[in-house]
């Protein structure tokens, strides 16, 4: 693109695409600290999950790279498709997947292993945003459109709460409502649904010893250290650890198999203890500024009457921000842990590639809405350029 076609020379937002690259390169180099001592026991090579995880990373920003060519029309075309697929996934998952730590989650294919569910979140978010454009005044107006969409998430929560997956409900719900208060559904329907859906995770923690065992575990980890509250007390040590500058690159003491899930689910403890406070609020402060944009871009998208790309990049960015709050909230002990990956920094290869394919999403969004406004800026040139006269187009 040339800077005769976009006026400031930037087709694609450049902050977005530097802020994304550089949590890949944080969680690359924090997996691969992380995991040396355990992938040192379990394969004989310190870096084996470095080399795993590099490359999903490729495989991301390959994703990436096609999904940003993909016109915002298709997914609004296919997302009920979609929403099938992720559906089939997870039927699938129960059917062939295996079994790792007593859940079933991941489908093997030639030696890596993908996880339906982080699909199925996208997949139900694209769904989401076309339903809204479609059904909007009846969301708004009255408590039939907006129950429809709540019969979906059902069917995916069942099927995930099958294999088991809590976290990935919680995230799904959240998002979900987080979306029906946007496009403007009645107070006393959010906050009955907010109701319902808190008794609902009551009542599944209940049902469940071990979700009970983690709740308990999490309100005083001190009274079982070395039982449900291991974990726990061991990310709490490393954050202390940590202090304001960290013990330094390399020199965790809790990575060396203390802190189970250390390059996963734990990472940022990881990053805590050593680069310390100022290393935990730089990859705060990255995930914030990617939040802010995605809710920026959606803001944009709907000012350009773009409502389903505007609905698309909201629920991105409640989706990337809240399991951030949850991730790290697990991890530091202000919340339950749920196993939910840190967004763009965790090991994980299908949860980067998934997140890689959103950011790309937000991209195309962003430039779809430039686009539209150097064409107006264009007409809006045309129109008050003076046209020839007839002599000029004959000298012409």
């Amino acid at each position: 693109m040339t800077k005769d076609v976009f006026p400031d020379n930037k087709p694609y937002d450049g902050g977005l695409i530097l802020v994304s690259l550089a949590l890949m390169a944080i969680g690359l180099v924090m997996v691969t600290s992380a995991s040396m001592p355990v992938a040192e026991r379990l394969f004989d090579n310190p870096f084996h999950f470095s080399i795993r995880h590099a490359i999903y990373l490729i495989a991301s920003l390959i994703c990436g790279m096609v999904i940003v060519q993909v016109p915002m029309y298709v997914w609004q075309r296919f997302n009920p498709w979609l929403l099938l697929l992720a559906i089939l996934l997870l039927v699938a998952v129960l059917a062939i997947g295996h079994t790792v730590n007593g859940a079933k989650r991941w489908i093997a294919i030639a030696g890596f292993t993908i996880q339906p569910a982080e699909g199925a979140k996208l997949f139900l978010f694209a769904y989401l945003a076309g339903y809204l454009v479609r059904r909007y005044e009846e969301v708004t107006e009255n408590l039939k459109g907006f129950i429809k969409p709540l019969f979906v998430f059902f069917l995916l929560a069942l099927l995930l709460l099958k294999q088991p997956d809590f976290g990935t409900v919680v995230v799904m719900f959240t998002t979900t409502i987080g979306l029906l208060f946007l496009a403007g559904a009645r107070l006393w329907q959010f906050f009955a649904l907010v109701f319902v859906g808190l008794l609902a995770f009551v009542v599944l923690i209940l049902d469940k010893e071990y979700r009970l065992k983690r709740v308990t575990s999490f309100l005083d980890p001190w009274a079982d250290p070395f039982g449900g509250g291991f974990q726990l007390t061991q990310s709490l040590m490393a954050y202390g650890r940590g202090d304001l500058f960290g013990q330094g690159l390399g020199n965790s003491l809790h990575k060396n198999e203390f802190l189970p899930e250390a390059h996963t689910d734990f990472i940022m403890a990881i990053i805590a203890e050593e680069m310390g406070f100022v290393g935990v609020m730089v990859v705060l402060l990255l995930l914030l500024y990617l939040v802010i944009k995605a809710l920026n871009i959606g803001q944009i998208a709907m000012a350009k009457e773009r409502p389903f790309e505007s609905f698309f990049a909201y629920a991105i960015g409640i989706w990337f921000s809240f399991q951030t709050a949850v991730n790290v909230g697990a991890s530091a002990g202000i919340l339950p842990t749920k196993g939910l990956t840190l967004p763009l920094v965790s090991s994980g290869g299908t949860s980067l590639i998934v997140m890689t394919v959103a950011v790309a999403i937000l991209l195309r969004i962003d430039f779809e809405c430039r686009v539209d406004g150097v064409q107006a800026m264009s007409k809006g040139n045309a129109k008050d350029k003076p046209k020839s006269k007839p002599s000029e187009v004959v000298d012409a």
